[in-house]
């Protein structure tokens, strides 16, 4: 069982980003993000040749699971734990996790990726999508510039989002197999920044951070934000770039019919012999490479 303590840096304020979600869903506005994430995850469990039996989505929109369900045959449905429980259910429980845009915002991820391998039956298949990377980079950078022009300072405004290598190693910390972290870069012109403004709270994605400020948004900081994103991170139409970075993951339980790595030596041909190749010591070449 995952360690889930105190201790853990609290980076998003959990009740928030709930009520958000639930805020969103209530609106019954679909994400064109949420409709392209779920396709994705549903091709990529497709090309597995395997009928899944108990299957645990974790917190993925109504829209996204709607995408996958005919995935699996028994599903159930959970919101990501927070930093301080464990996932309720036994360990072994689940042939399928997936989870669809709803990872990023999860406190202590290590843990939660952890608790996902614990509840993995052996050979058990875990796909998800999370934002990533570069995710919003133009608009954090704009908010940044217009805080610091107008109150001496920079808040809390866009969450930060793990790097896809981070991701691969943390799959490998929490000891699933086969692990592979690939990253999706959506890039999206906006005609105007409410337009973003309202794709973010139909996703239920607006601040959640622990540290936002609860202050409103000053209105000459908003002028400078909006001054700097136009001059700075717009094409040659006006219109605004947004950055979505969707690292998809994909991980096994595992099992030992599953390939393992050569140990060190075990080759029986050497890469020179395979290659038609005359195989020369370091020293050899360094000296080749001096000659006039």
């Amino acid at each position: 069982m995952a360690n889930f303590s105190a201790t853990v840096p609290r980076i998003f304020d959990s009740r928030a980003y709930a009520m958000r979600r639930t805020r969103a869903a209530r609106g019954g506005r679909e994400s064109f993000l949420e409709a392209d994430v779920a396709e994705n995850l549903s091709e990529r469990l497709g090309a597995v040749k395997r009928t899944f039996s108990t299957a645990l989505d974790l917190h993925s929109r109504d829209g996204a699971f709607r995408v996958l369900q005919d995935r699996a045959t028994n599903w159930t449905r959970t919101s990501v734990a927070r930093e301080d429980i464990p996932l309720p259910f036994e360990s072994g429980t689940f042939d399928l996790a997936t989870s669809a845009l709803s990872l990023h915002a999860a406190n202590d991820l290590p843990g939660m990726l952890s608790e996902i391998r614990r509840v993995l039956k052996p050979d058990g298949l875990f796909l998800a999508a999370l934002f990533g990377g570069g995710t919003l980079g133009e608009l954090r950078r704009a908010f940044a510039f217009g805080e610091s022009e107008t109150i001496g300072g920079v808040t809390p405004r866009v969450a930060p989002f793990a790097d896809v290598r981070d991701l691969g190693g943390l799959l490998q910390r929490a000891g699933f197999a086969l692990p592979v972290a690939d990253v999706e870069r959506i890039d999206v012109a906006y005609s105007e920044f409410t337009t973003l403004a309202n794709d973010l709270r139909a996703l239920g994605e607006t601040n959640a951070l622990a540290e936002r400020s609860r202050k409103f948004l000053r209105r000459d900081t908003l002028t400078a934000t909006l001054a700097h994103y136009a001059a700075n991170d717009a094409d040659e139409s006006g219109r605004l770039r947004a950055t979505f970075d969707v690292i998809y993951l994909t991980a096994w339980a595992p099992h030992e019919s599953q390939p393992k790595p050569l140990a060190p030596g075990s080759a029986k041909t050497r890469l020179a012999e395979a290659l038609g190749a005359e195989e020369k010591s370091t020293g050899e070449l360094a000296r080749e490479s001096q000659k006039p």
